[in-house]
């Protein structure tokens, strides 16, 4: 994505001069390479986090962190730097500080208010995914495809401790409210909950058949949630003597993400198999079944007040209603492309989705979307303009397809091939 993105911009840099009417708050500008002058697309998303006051929402995308409005849901900021995907993002309990884990093995603590680095985190020898807060800021932990958990004193960016009893990757970390206790689930099919004065192991939970891909405590730290990477189950537990309280089932595929809801008494999980399913902790009934997403739900959250549930997939944010299950916004990114090509008067862009089957056309001068064409049901390899610039041809593993560029509906399927 990386190497695609800045042959996109250097495309766009060499094939035409772009108007300077275009604002320096314009968000296809953003921590762009020099000598790039636009961007189109915002990057795979990775993860989301609210800042504690529901005022920010994180998103952690394949070119960088992306601040959020939660309330407008326009952009703040773009926070640059990691040299590949950034995995993982936290807020610290006062929203001072964002810190996010990245496939380049760093992490990175940001000051949320000015946007800049504080400190850079590199002890990690392989990918970070995942990363937490203690409850009163003093320590960050964070999980790696290495099989280790290291905890951080974020004041001075120190190493503390590195665990490492688990023999997978760690794909999540979380501490207790209290902060004495650290939860990390594994690609070992455990979860092991850790002293964090001493760094030693206090239960190891092995009922999951599978990779543990999340997990989460309760606000009152009396229950862990824990979500099947394979088995395809959430699991509930008993913190103080790591006894299984529930199984949840009703997800057809790996369950990627889980998150209490702020009062402790809703669970939401995302999976693999498209959909947010919505629980009551106390009886592990699911409530609702969210479906409006088209490809796996690689995180969920709730706001601060408990009254919305942010989702990311590969390509886009959904804002649900949580009391009614109701979708109430989508925010789009673009996911991978795979081809590119440019109308011969420079005016039009036209880009085909590696992962998303659909071919977009878009204003060179403005980086605005024209239009989706969403008629292939495979990766797109190939977009050309005729020589007069009104049609476009697009090339999948189903066939060939003729597009109207004016009007962005379809004229001819060859499918031969």
């Amino acid at each position: 994505m990386k190497k695609l993105t800045l042959l996109l911009t250097l495309l766009l840099t060499t094939a035409l001069a772009l108007p300077s009417a275009i604002a320096q708050e314009d968000v296809t500008q953003w921590g762009l390479p020099e000598g790039a002058t636009l961007r189109l697309g915002k990057g795979r998303i990775n993860e989301l986090a609210y800042s504690p006051d529901g005022a920010l929402l994180a998103v952690a995308s394949s070119i960088g962190i992306w601040l959020y409005d939660a309330q407008t849901y326009q952009e703040r900021a773009l926070l640059t730097g990691h040299t590949s995907d950034a995995l993982s993002v936290a807020f610290s309990a006062d929203g001072a500080t964002l810190a996010s884990g990245s496939l380049d093995a760093t992490v990175r603590l940001w000051d949320v208010a000015t946007g800049t680095l504080q400190h850079t985190l590199t002890e990690h020898t392989g990918w970070v995914l995942s990363v937490a807060f203690s409850a009163d800021g003093s320590m960050l932990a964070s999980g790696s495809d290495h099989a280790t958990v290291r905890l951080w004193d974020v004041a001075t960016g120190t190493l503390q401790h590195t665990l490492t009893e688990h023999t997978g990757n760690v794909n999540s970390v979380v501490f207790s409210p209290d902060g004495e206790t650290l939860a990390s689930g594994s690609a070992d099919a455990t979860v092991r909950l850790w002293d964090v004065a001493t760094g030693t192991v206090q239960h190891t939970l092995t009922e999951h058949t599978g990779w543990v891909s999340s997990v989460v405590f309760s606000p009152d730290g009396r229950m862990l949630a824990s979500g099947g990477h394979r088995d395809d189950t959430i699991r509930l537990w008993d913190v103080a003597t790591g006894v299984l309280q529930h199984t949840l089932t009703g997800h057809t595929d790996d369950v990627k993400s889980v998150v209490f809801s702020p009062d402790g008494r809703m669970l939401a999980s995302g999976s693999r198999d498209d959909t947010i399913r919505l629980w009551d902790v106390a009886t592990g009934t699911l409530q609702h079944t969210l479906t409006e997403h088209t490809s796996p739900v690689s995180s969920v959250v709730f706001s601060a007040d408990g009254a919305t549930l942010a989702s990311g997939s590969w390509r886009e944010i959904r804002l649900w209603d949580v009391a009614t299950g109701t979708l109430k916004q989508t925010l789009t990114h673009t996911d991978r492309v795979g081809s590119i090509a440019f109308s011969a008067d420079g005016q039009t862009l036209a880009s085909g989705g590696h992962r998303d089957a659909t071919v977009r056309l878009w204003d060179v001068a403005t980086g605005t979307l024209q239009h989706t064409l969403t008629e292939h049901t495979d990766d797109v390899t190939s977009v050309a303009f005729s020589a007069d610039g009104a049609t476009l041809a697009s090339g999948s593993g189903d066939g060939i397809r003729l597009w109207d560029v004016a009007t962005g509906t379809l004229q001819h399927t060859l499918t031969e091939h």
